[in-house]
């Protein structure tokens, strides 16, 4: 009876049966009426199965516990998310302690206490805010002494400095029973791993033992998501760095092979409308290359090709005028200065402003490609430079032909025209002779730059004196061509400019003469307080007959009075004689009607053709003046 009861035992303990099953074959035995040495038995092999259980039990915990252990460790090695793997050990030292709640904390070292970073369980949102100070509760005191604290129930226990905010929160969450164990690296506790219960029952040593072999896990997921971000932001940051240098590197490339064409163009002889199609061809966009006064110089780029050197740059008056703002401020400060979609370097030597580099593009320009524009204003610099020395080499021979034709020394006449030619200058073509002034001494040398440039543009000569530039153009127009001189010479200095001219003269022997009609005829433009103007000598009424070398009283007649003495020749009319008369009554209407015994009517119609013939004005004081002296003078002629 005894062995087939120990066989009972056995099959309880392959179905896993409950202790309370075991009593079943003894309850039996009993109730049969078994010996006492039967039921002695029967009780040492119950004993005995239940302590092969027991050990069976613990068996199958501690493989549940490996298990777990290897997937947390499966999970270390797959990290991705953090949070992830914290929630997944947090929820398993929940299942394998058989805790109500288990829950994480974290140590902050800035603020210096521990605060709540996962929790599997709880109900209460004032304790998954619980920030503990170190010292203070069970996970203070864990986190402060790295030692695992356990109490059957902690609001009771006097051992843990009790915290009124703490205790409210673990009551909120109805916790009894707490088991806390530090997370450490080394010697360091970074944090602190909870199981509890919502009833009075202890955790024993292996449960102690279990929940620290998943604080280590956790702690090795935290140090290694630590690991695996900074190696994250180690490879951006080199990367990002690898960009930088990669893209210095080009753009130092850029620079050097930029620098190498303008100045392999410089070597060669290139002009400034070479550098500026380079320029366009490394940066894009459209390039203007202006001179001090905002004239083009060069250009390149998308329509570019539309003006003419010279020309006004192809910016408006308001833009134009904010461009050469931005040229002195580029040259204060020695680098690109920006204005909407223009990006301007100031072409300067020193202190002298030689012109501007204007490049009109709507894309950002990095710091790299402003260097490129800064060298090539600097290239520009150096062109100019060259160039101006060819103008004055030029110059000089230019000058002093123009002396030579200005002191009468033209003996050797064809070694003069000889001279001309050599500087692409036909002295025997009509040419016009200006002499123009300026008021301050400091404005000579760009004065004479100035008129050697035009000079040579216009294949004429100059020279300069103290306060005075000599210029001999082609041309027909003594009048237009002073007003012209005076308006852009103006601009240039940016000050009043008086221009006298005399001409044309296609005689070399005749340019000393016509030199000093034109220095009388600036006299008189400065006398008639026509400071800036520009005019011949034919324009200044009998001023210019006055000052004028050939006296040409035909001239000044036809010129004052021509039209009236045309009408009068044409159809025997009397307008001569009445205007005369109109003038010596002082301009009464009346006395005229009396002295010539017409009618006023008559007077006045006479008076109204005069004025279709002469055009408007012809009665202010100026003309007035020019009309009297001309009726004298054609009495005159008219006598003799």
């Amino acid at each position: 009876m005894a062995r087939m009861t120990c066989t009972v035992f056995l099959e309880l303990l392959a179905r896993e049966a409950s202790p309370v099953e075991f009593e079943g074959p003894l309850v039996e035995a009993r109730a049969a009426g078994a010996a006492p040495e039967v039921l002695a038995e029967l009780e040492a092999a119950k004993l005995t199965a239940l302590r092969v259980r027991a050990i069976m039990r613990r068996h199958a915990r501690r493989e549940a516990e490996l298990a777990a252990l290897f997937d947390t460790a499966g999970d270390l090695a797959g990290l991705r998310d953090l949070d992830a793997v914290l929630e997944a050990i947090v929820r398993r030292a929940r299942r394998l302690l058989g805790a109500d709640i288990s829950y994480m904390t974290l140590n902050d070292d800035e603020r210096g206490d521990t605060y709540m970073r996962v929790t599997d369980g709880s109900v209460s949102a004032a304790f998954r805010r619980l920030r503990l100070p170190m010292g203070a509760g069970l996970g203070g005191l864990v986190a402060q002494t790295a030692m695992p604290y356990t109490s059957a129930h902690y609001l009771k226990d006097p051992q843990f400095q009790h915290r009124d905010f703490i205790d409210e929160a673990v009551a909120e969450e109805a916790l009894v029973a707490i088991l806390g164990v530090p997370m450490k690296l080394g010697s360091r506790v970074i944090g602190v791993l909870y199981a509890a219960n919502r009833s009075e029952r202890p955790f024993d040593q292996e449960e102690v033992v279990l929940l620290g072999s998943l604080a280590a896990h956790a702690a090795v997921a935290i140090d290694n998501a630590r690991l695996l971000a900074e190696t994250r932001t180690a490879l951006e940051e080199l990367s990002a760095a690898n960009e930088v240098v990669q893209a210095r590197s080009a753009a130092v490339e850029r620079a050097a092979q930029a620098h190498d064409r303008m100045t392999a163009l410089v070597v060669r002889g290139g002009g400034v409308q070479d550098l500026a199609a380079v320029v366009t061809e490394v940066l894009g966009g459209t390039l203007h290359v202006l001179d001090t006064d905002g004239h083009r110089l060069a250009a390149a780029g998308p329509g570019a090709a539309a003006a003419r050197t010279g020309e006004p740059a192809a910016l408006g008056e308001d833009e134009l005028s904010g461009v050469m703002a931005a040229a002195y401020s580029a040259a204060a400060q020695g680098r690109t200065v920006r204005r909407g979609d223009l990006w301007i370097a100031s072409v300067s030597t020193g202190d002298e402003m030689l012109g501007t580099l204007v490049l009109r593009s709507a894309a950002e320009l990095p710091s790299a490609d402003r260097r490129i524009l800064e060298r090539a204003a600097l290239v520009t610099a150096l062109l100019l430079l060259f160039r101006r020395s060819a103008t004055e080499a030029v110059g000089r021979v230019r000058g002093e032909l123009l002396d030579d034709l200005l002191s009468g020394r033209v003996a050797d006449g064809d070694g003069l025209k000889a001279r001309a030619r050599r500087v692409n200058v036909d002295i025997t073509a009509p040419h016009i002779v200006m002499a123009a002034r300026f008021e301050n001494p400091e404005h000579r040398q760009r004065a004479a730059f100035w008129a050697m440039s035009r000079a040579t543009v216009e294949h004429g000569l100059a020279a300069s004196r103290a306060d005075e530039i000599i210029l001999l153009l082609p041309g027909r127009r003594p009048g237009d061509a002073a007003r012209r001189v005076a308006k852009e010479l103006g601009i240039s200095l940016a000050a009043p400019v008086t221009v006298g001219a005399a001409g044309p003269v296609d005689d070399p022997a005749k340019v000393a003469a016509a030199y000093q009609e034109a220095r009388r005829c600036a006299d008189g433009l400065l006398a008639l307080g026509r400071r800036g103007d520009g005019a011949g000598a034919a324009e200044l009424g009998f001023i210019g007959l006055l000052i004028g070398d050939d006296r040409d009283v035909a001239g000044f007649l036809a010129a004052a009075l021509g039209p009236v003495l045309d009408y009068d020749a044409r159809r025997g009319t009397a307008l001569v004689r009445t205007l005369e008369t109109y003038f010596a009554t002082a301009g009464s209407l009346i006395k005229t009607a009396e002295r010539l015994h017409i009618h006023v009517n008559t007077v006045t119609q006479r008076l109204e053709r005069i004025g279709r013939l002469l055009g408007d004005g012809w009665q202010s004081p100026d003309r007035a003046l020019d009309l009297q002296l001309a009726l004298r003078l054609h009495r005159l002629r008219t006598s003799i």
